[in-house]
Formats: C-alpha cells, sequence, structure tokens
C-alpha cells in the first residue's frame, strides 16, 4: 500500500464531485430547452441526466485478498469512479399551456424538460459539500505528510 493510496482516493472522489457539479450545471442551464434531442423525427425535450458512481475495487474477491494479505488487495477503498452518466427516463415531462410557443401541440401545452431547478440546487449543495469534504481530506493527508517528514529532523 502506497503512502499516497488516501491522497489518490481523495483525488478520485475530487474528480468525480467535479463532474457531478458539471452535470448539475447542464441539468439548470437546460431547464427550458424543449428541442434537446430528435427521435424518430420528432423533437424531444432535455431530459434531467444524473451521475451514478461505483467504488473501485468493490468486488468480494479483494476484500477476501486484503483479508488473506495477498498483494492484490492494493485496490480494496481505492476510491470511486463515475460507472455512468443516465438520463431520468422516469420523470416525465413538465406540460405547461402557452399556445404562442412554437413547440406547442395542437391543444396548446408545450413539453418542458423534467428537470426541477430546486432538485438540482440540492444536488448541486450536496455535491459542493462533498467535494469541499474530500478538500479537507486531502490537505489533512498533505499536513500528516509533512509532519512525518519532519520527525526525521
Amino acid at each position: 500500500m502506497s503512502i499516497f493510496h488516501s491522497m489518490n482516493a481523495s483525488a478520485s472522489a475530487l474528480s468525480a464531485q467535479r463532474l457531478r457539479m458539471d452535470v448539475i450545471s447542464s441539468n439548470m442551464a437546460n431547464a427550458d430547452t424543449t428541442r434537446g434531442k430528435m427521435v424518430d423525427g420528432e423533437w424531444q425535450p432535455y431530459q434531467r441526466k444524473s451521475v451514478v458512481f461505483q467504488p473501485k475495487g468493490n468486488q468480494f474477491s479483494s476484500f477476501l485478498n486484503k483479508a488473506m494479505g495477498s498483494k492484490d488487495s492494493e485496490t480494496v477503498g481505492s476510491g470511486v469512479r463515475v460507472s455512468e452518466i443516465k438520463e431520468d427516463e422516469d420523470t416525465p415531462f413538465n406540460l405547461v399551456y402557452d399556445p404562442e410557443h412554437p413547440d406547442a401541440n395542437q391543444e396548446g401545452y408545450v413539453r418542458l424538460p423534467n428537470v426541477d431547478p430546486l432538485r438540482e440546487m440540492i444536488d448541486l449543495i450536496s455535491a459542493t459539500r462533498s467535494y469541499e469534504a474530500n478538500v479537507t481530506v486531502f490537505n489533512a493527508n498533505k499536513s500528516i505528510m509533512m509532519k512525518s517528514l519532519e520527525i526525521g529532523k
């Protein structure tokens, strides 16, 4: 196990949370986009996206190898990775009555993205706090390493 193992774990979390904040920003920027993508020759509104995290080295075999003292145990607790960025297909699009809108249907309703600004702000606060916590952990590890080097003086 490397002395930089904990710093690598914090760094992977920092990268993952930064990507999460980028996806949330994209959701907020497209909250009113009625022409997100073309499906079967018809424009569909933008669909909310979310980031899915997965731990690195999460198989049972990695934990077993660690317990047995194997050299392959270095993947245990080695951080987090983004497994996918998925579209929220479960939440329906918002219908708003606006007959003057160019994308209104025959009844005058416009399909708007399934982005809830309040939910996005809550997710953004959560991602920001996680990022800040990982910066604190990273700085604490750096401080511990510096103090360890001073012991040898």
